[in-house]
């Protein structure tokens, strides 16, 4: 008689036999009816044997084992996307883009601060964080990402938390990308010790909000806004909260929701949709789907009944003003039309807000947006206001310009003008299958990432009918939270609609037919210089083109205008600044308003900014409008009005920004930095000014002054551009001739140098009180070129050391271990030109942490230079550099960069190669011998700004009371 645990034991065996494939359980055979009879007599015999629950338990497990897991489910395909489900309930979302070099990994769980409960106030946000700390079969994740070359992040709102992770299109890179989410999302350590280091870093990033007057505003007023819904606390929580959760309750929210029943994984790039899918299912199939039922939220937030006002002291320079109105879900029929409004309200320079008080000098900025939430959410507009205005003035002018506007109705040019930015800015944004994966996170909140879509066309479709009638609907001072409270005899209240059933919203949405992809580009040093076109026109102008297929027909493009010289460029103050920005302010042809109408009804857009030496040109359009945009370049760099109503707005928009600076610590810092390092004598155009220098230099800037500036500087002689993308090449070239190749600079360029400084070695602490966060830098100017052999070792040193993401040495010391700086790393330049290069530290912390952050640079520095790095870190970072550069060569935008660059510095791609190459061949012990030739603690210029004289010095001297085995804190 066989006993019951070796009857369990045959049970299971026997059943596992009976699951191999004829061909397997009888090799060779002849008959398959004699297999078949074997199994059944197995059957019959397994079924007499007597077996344990214990047993029945692993036989279960045996069964299931050799189980292939279902296929996923097709859904529906819009516009490119076709949605899966896995049988575990995970929804799956793939995007081909056959133009990237890149594939773009993005999960979103539907859990964000909504969903916390009591006491749980910034949970959503600190697991965000905690789930970097690695799981079983990815235990340093940050050096991972860092590893392959990936640009990553986490990001938790209201509705929801994602992470993604951006990287060079192979197999490899794949799948260890969907290894790593689907390990993170079920088996995340989640450890107490991790917490605890934590706590500090979120701390930090928390009090970093806290610097802001105007972020601390706008959460104060959302906060009074919302008496009962979670809209109303930050995403980042209440400090008590985050201090005191415990890690159990923290993993309980971890194994609620971090589950494959509700999250939506969204691949987008260059892959092939059949074998993603199978290795989709391969990684996260095998989860199963959990047994709790996850039942959503109930609050709904009553009508509001009168206005609130509230009032925000603290330390500043500047004053802000806002208010928030109650608004319908995204999902609403009536948001498309809020979201309008939002827009019309706020915009500059045409809007009712920008007329009511920028171009009246209440204020210097003003600006309007609307929240697309899952749930009832909010419109909220803004005002920054000088510090010497009358703010009780520029707030009665706020919210009468808001109540007359809604009032009276608004225009139809006005709707159309706030359609058109709306429809440009979704339409930049679905020609990069990378961004458009990222925003399709903001949809799947609300319910399905077909919203998108929906949304989209419901604005296109808004009507003036529709605006005012929502406007008057929601837009009252009864539903509107300001600041202080103002009781009323007669309560207005607005009853806010609950979200529409999104799946009968969606069910028959088909969405718009896409364009066909040309061509699969390859991004490779040797592949595009087979594919650029070089060349100069007759008054110097070099141009880089590069025709290639794209999606969408996006072009991008880069433009650097060269002018003046040392001698021309002495003493002008901020004229050389302020005359490149009044650039896109308006021409003799175009008004600053027909400028950005033509720009959004082509969903094109132009950036121009520099001054000294360069002034810098930014192109993103597409093939069919490619021409009308040159035209408005040409027409804004040669023909500026220089109108001294946007001049005036100008000065005022600088002058309150400046104010801004002269309290935190983050401006006074670097510039302090700056100051010290670069010590050019005053009227030098390389001098660095102080806040009340700039104030100085900006009341001495004329519109006549930049006329005469800009008809004495401003030509093409030694101007460069380049253009990627998809446009006729033979047309374009002849255009760019024709608008840039014969205008010549009226003053003879030459480069004005930047000379190597020896740096002083010391410390500089400087008070900045009542600011919850500080900033430390520190840095060596270096005589070095990017050219010199020393520049790939000093490079690869840098990333080491601090340019990684979140695993280079500084980033573990201060955030990772001692769990004291949100942000911290170095950074490291050198000319391609003078022999000038230069290596930073820096840290974002409490004050408090200040001196701890310093001894731990020092001693990682000394770590360093004693014990070098390690064979297994260069090899790492050799490969994460590598994945790195070759991402970087796949955006057309940075390409297009880096050869207008390289056209005036006579360089090709093959510099690039070069540089691979050589970064490829360093041995360790030339990474440590340069890094040990360059960086001591002791050559270390360092600054630091934060309130230690309230913030630093008491809680250290607490600490040091603290008896030995104890913590400080209670």
């Amino acid at each position: 008689m066989i006993s019951k645990p070796t009857q369990s034991i045959f049970k299971a065996v026997a059943l596992s036999i009976l699951l191999l494939p004829g061909s397997q359980l009888l090799a060779q055979t002849k008959a398959e009816k004699k297999v078949e009879k074997l199994k059944a007599k197995l059957e019959k015999a397994i079924e007499a044997l007597p077996v344990s629950e214990e047993a029945q338990k692993n036989i279960e497990k045996v069964v299931v084992g050799k189980k292939e897991l279902p296929k996923p489910v097709k859904g529906v395909t819009v516009e490119g996307i076709t949605e899966y489900t896995l049988d575990n309930g995970m929804k799956v979302l793939l995007l081909p883009d056959q133009t990237q070099q890149t594939i773009t990994v993005n999960i979103t769980y539907m859990v964000g601060s909504r969903h916390e409960g009591y006491g749980e106030t910034g949970m959503a946000h600190l697991l965000e964080h905690m789930v970097f700390k690695g799981s079983p079969k990815h235990t340093d994740i940050p050096k991972e990402l860092s590893d392959h070359g990936a640009r990553p992040n986490g990001t938790t709102s209201l509705d929801r938390t994602n992470y993604f992770e951006t990287f060079n299109a192979t197999e490899e890179n794949l799948r260890w990308a969907l290894d790593l989410e689907s390990d993170r999302m079920v088996n995340s350590f989640i450890k107490k010790e991790d917490l605890e280091s934590e706590y500090t870093v979120v701390r930090n990033e928390f009090e970093m909000g806290e610097n802001n007057p105007n972020s601390i505003l706008s959460e104060r007023i959302v906060s009074a806004a919302y008496l009962w819904h979670n809209y109303g606390n930050s995403t980042i929580g209440s400090r008590e909260d985050l201090e005191r959760v415990p890690v159990d309750k923290l993993k309980d929210f971890y194994k609620k929701y971090y589950q494959p029943d509700n999250a939506v994984l969204i691949v987008a790039g260059k892959f092939d949709p059949e074998e993603t899918l199978e290795l989709v299912n391969e990684y996260f199939g095998p989860i199963p789907r959990p047994k709790r039922t996850l039942s959503g939220t109930y609050t709904i937030e009553p009508a509001q009944d009168t206005e609130r006002n509230i009032v925000l002291q603290r330390v500043g320079d500047v004053q802000f003003l806002g208010a928030l109105y109650h608004v319908p879900p995204a999902t609403h029929e009536d948001y498309a039309s809020v979201d309008v409004i939002s827009d019309a309200l706020g915009y500059s320079p045409s809007g009712p807000l920008y007329k009511a008080l920028v171009d009246t000098k209440l204020a210097s900025q003003v600006f309007g947006y609307a929240r697309a939430l899952n749930e009832p959410g909010y419109s909220y507009f803004g005002a920054v206001v000088p510090k010497e205005n009358d703010i009780h003035a520029a707030r009665e002018a706020f919210l009468k310009a808001m109540d007359e506007a809604i009032a009276n109705g608004f225009s139809q040019e006005e709707v159309d003008r706030a359609k058109s930015q709306t429809a440009r800015y979704l339409e930049q944004v679905t020609r990069d299958s990378e961004n458009f994966a990222k925003m399709l996170t903001e949809f799947i909140a609300l319910g399905d990432w077909r919203t998108f879509f929906i949304f989209r066309d419901a604005v296109e479709n808004v009507t003036l009918e529709d605006v005012n009638r929502v406007a008057k609907k929601y837009f009252k001072p009864s539903n509107r939270t300001v600041g202080m409270f103002i009781p009323t005899e007669e309560p207005d209240r607005v009853h806010i609609p609950e979200a529409p059933d999104v799946e009968e919203l969606v069910k028959d949405y088909k969405g718009r037919e896409i364009q066909e992809v040309a061509e699969v580009f390859e991004a490779t040093p040797e592949n595009i210089d087979s594919r650029n076109t070089t060349g100069t026109f007759a008054n110097g102008m070099e141009y880089s083109l590069i025709s290639k297929g794209t999606r969408g027909n996006v072009v991008s493009g880069s433009m650097t205008l060269r002018i003046g010289n040392e001698k021309s460029l002495s003493n002008i103050g901020m004229t050389d600044n302020l005359t490149a920005s009044m650039l896109m302010r308006g021409t003799k042809n175009l008004t600053r308003q027909e400028i950005k109408d033509k720009l959004d009804g082509m969903k094109s857009s132009v950036s121009i900014g520099g001054g000294g030496n360069t002034i810098s040109v930014g192109i993103n359009t597409t093939k069919e409008n490619l021409s009308e945009v040159l035209a408005i370049v040409e027409d804004v760099l040669k023909n500026p009005s220089f109108d001294q109503k946007e001049f005036s707005n100008l000065v005022t928009e600088n002058k309150t920004g400046i104010e801004a600076n002269m309290s935190q610590p983050m401006a006074i810092g670097s510039t302090t930095f700056r100051r010290i390092m670069s010590p050019y004598k005053k009227g030098d155009i390389r001098y660095v000014p102080t806040f009340k220098e700039q104030l100085e230099m900006l009341q001495q800037v004329t519109p006549a002054s930049m006329k005469a500036f800009h008809e004495a500087h401003y030509g093409t002689s030694n101007a460069t551009i380049s253009l990627v993308g998809d446009f006729d090449q033979e047309k374009t070239l002849n255009e760019l001739k024709e608008r840039f190749g014969s205008w010549e600079n009226p003053t003879k360029f030459t480069r004005v140098p930047n000379e190597y400084h020896p740096n002083p070695s010391g410390t500089e602490k400087i008070e900045t009180p009542d600011k919850a966060n500080a900033l430390l830098i520190s840095g060596i100017n270096l005589k070095m070129k990017d050219s010199d052999p020393d520049y790939p070792a000093m490079y690869v040193a840098n990333y080491l050391m601090g340019g990684g993401f979140l695993n280079s040495r500084i980033a573990t010391r201060l955030r990772q271990k001692d769990g004291i700086s949100y942000g911290a790393g170095t950074q490291f330049s050198a000319s391609s030109i003078d022999e000038n290069g230069q290596f930073l530290v820096y840290a974002i912390l409490a004050p408090e942490n200040s001196e701890k952050a310093k001894q731990g640079i020092f001693e990682e520095i000394d770590r360093v230079r004693n014990e070098g790095f390690t064979e297994e870190e260069l090899a790492k970072a050799k490969e994460g550099l590598m994945q790195s550069r070759q991402l970087s060569r796949s955006k057309d935008d940075e390409l297009a960069g880096k050869l207008n660059g390289y056209l005036y510095l006579d360089r090709t791609m093959n510099f690039d190669a070069s540089f691979d190459e050589k970064l490829q061949n360093l041995t360790l012990e030339e990474v440590n011998s340069t890094f040990r030739k360059y960086v001591d603690n002791s050559k270390l210029t360092m600054v630091q700004a934060g309130d230690f004289a309230k913030k630093f010095a008491a809680p250290a001297a607490e600490e040091e009371a603290s008896p030995a085995g104890t913590s400080g804190a209670e």
